[in-house]
């Protein structure tokens, strides 16, 4: 564990300095490519096993997360650890939507914010709209955007309702809504060796990761979810968590908390969903 440990800080260092030095002069496609391996070889060093399941993905969009031409897609995933982002992108890189205190996460925090990840500023009255702006550019370019839609994490055994508030971009868009499963396991059974949920510390799961035995991880793409013709972002999310939920063999979320509470409108920046990295908690 403590060499796992020196060779995880080192993949950290190097993808800093990748990503500050080259990614400047790369093309988003080239961009996704180092991130796609850096994230596969972060798995490794963590001792997780990547499997992938579900609908198959064109090659193309499975090695770049980019097809120029297209109206792009928009990922809408449970959230389970710190460690979902780099699963999602070491299967499909992806443009994740973060609320901005991920900035302040040692080392994860300022390579997060290197690779691209778009911010959400909670407080600011308007910082919902002004990210789906830039969400609504990434997938006209074509890209692959993903969000955590449940706005926390769980242990993995249960799902809770999607937040549909970002899911105004791909409507407007015409962009397709993936479903993506996230599942973690140890010898065929369910493990929350990787949970990162309540107050535990950023340095206790990593702990749990570098001890688990024989860890994997299971993204699995589901059916699309279309988002033309009349259906509003509320039917999109419900129908995303409804495949997610029964991938997973977990009962269907209930409950209205699409716009972040029963009580809060939609538009408020507190009501956007964490993503690129876990929870909205301060790093420890």
């Amino acid at each position: 564990m403590p060499l796992r440990g020196v060779l995880l800080l080192a993949h950290v260092l190097a993808g800093i300095a990748i990503a500050a030095a080259i990614f400047p002069w790369l093309a988003q496609r080239n961009r996704n490519r180092i991130i796609r391996a850096w994230s596969g070889w972060l798995l490794s060093i963590c001792g997780v096993r990547l499997r992938t399941a579900g609908l198959p993905l064109p090659p193309a969009i499975a090695a770049t997360g980019v097809e120029p031409g297209s109206r792009g897609r928009l990922l809408l995933a449970n959230h389970v650890s710190w460690i979902d982002v780099f699963a999602i992108h070491a299967a499909l890189p992806s443009r994740f939507v973060a609320k901005s205190e991920i900035r302040s996460w040692p080392l994860l925090g300022l390579l997060v914010t290197l690779v691209g990840t778009l911010y959400i500023e909670r407080g600011r009255r308007h910082a919902v709209a002004s990210t789906n702006r830039r969400v609504f550019d990434r997938l006209q370019c074509g890209e692959t955007v993903a969000v955590f839609a449940e706005g926390t994490t769980t242990d993995g055994r249960s799902l809770l309702p999607f937040h549909s508030n970002l899911l105004a971009p791909a409507l407007e868009a015409g962009a397709e809504c993936w479903p993506v499963a996230l599942r973690y396991s140890a010898d065929g059974v369910r493990s929350t060796a990787a949970a990162f949920v309540g107050e535990m510390a950023l340095a206790t799961s990593l702990w749990n990761i570098l001890t688990a035995r024989r860890l994997q991880v299971e993204v699995a793409f589901l059916e699309p979810v279309p988002t033309t013709g009349d259906r509003g972002r509320h039917h999109v999310a419900v129908a995303a968590a409804e495949r997610i939920a029964d991938w997973l063999d977990v009962p269907p979320p209930r409950g209205r908390r699409f716009n972040g509470s029963a009580n809060q409108g939609a538009g408020t920046a507190d009501s956007a969903p964490d993503a690129a990295g876990a929870t909205a908690r301060p790093a420890p």
